[in-house]
């Protein structure tokens, strides 16, 4: 079901798992991709809001999990450009396989069977890379390489599994399905307090909010104990 949010911005509810489409400045960007199975329908979307499928530019991948990067090898031999943090990056082109060493690493080796790599290009970005509009933030916690995309322009942050919808409000992801809870805690204090403002919060599950999204993560952070003055640019 493709919903729109704004005049730039659509939600796309895949059962469980949220991917996002935006017209940023005239270039079509998907933000994650579901399952395995959602492949055709994120494609579907695509067609419901009014675009044809050469319109896609690129993907914006917030992290490693199937629920994530599944549905990616349907878009191979569109003419776009995959996007992922440095820290999962290669475990999206599938050069690593998830490490042991962190407490996801057993369960996304396990499921890694079920995910077929993308052949479109992964490009890896650092802490504060621009693609188009988008800044990318470094969120780890829900996953080691986990990335947030925030427009200022466009009033949006796009933020994957770093929080989810739960009562009408935001809250992190349950620890059981979190690398580490306390960096994640962090990462929300860090992007309420250094990204811009945006009024879209786009979580990967759960209902997106339309309007209060950097008020609503500011709140989670206050209520973890975890408010943080705004980063200063070097003098």
């Amino acid at each position: 079901m493709v919903t729109r949010l704004s005049d730039e911005v659509w939600w796309i509810e895949l059962g469980g798992v949220n991917a996002y489409l935006v017209d940023d400045g005239g270039t079509l960007t998907l933000v994650d991709a579901g399952m395995p199975w959602h492949g055709g329908r994120v494609l579907d979307a695509v067609v419901d809001a009014e675009f044809a499928l050469d319109d896609l530019d690129r993907v914006l991948v917030t992290h490693y999990d199937l629920d994530h990067v599944g549905g990616l090898a349907r878009l191979d031999g569109l003419d776009l450009t995959i996007y992922a943090g440095r820290g999962d990056a290669p475990l999206v082109t599938g050069r690593e396989a998830p490490p042991f060493s962190v407490p996801k690493g057993a369960f996304q080796r396990l499921v890694g069977p079920l995910v077929t790599p993308p052949e479109t290009e992964v490009v890896p970005l650092v802490d504060g890379d621009e693609v188009g509009s988008f800044t990318a933030y470094e969120t780890p916690g829900h996953t080691p390489g986990h990335v947030a995309y925030v427009s200022e322009e466009l009033g949006l942050a796009a933020l994957g599994d770093l929080v989810r919808e739960s009562d009408g409000d935001l809250d992190t992801t349950p620890w059981v399905i979190t690398d580490d809870t306390a960096a994640a805690r962090e990462s929300v204090a860090r992007l309420a307090a250094d990204a811009p403002g945006f009024e879209i919060a786009a979580p990967g599950h759960g209902v997106p909010f339309e309007r209060g999204g950097r008020d609503r993560l500011a709140a989670l952070a206050a209520r973890f104990g975890q408010v943080r003055e705004p980063a200063r640019p070097p003098q």
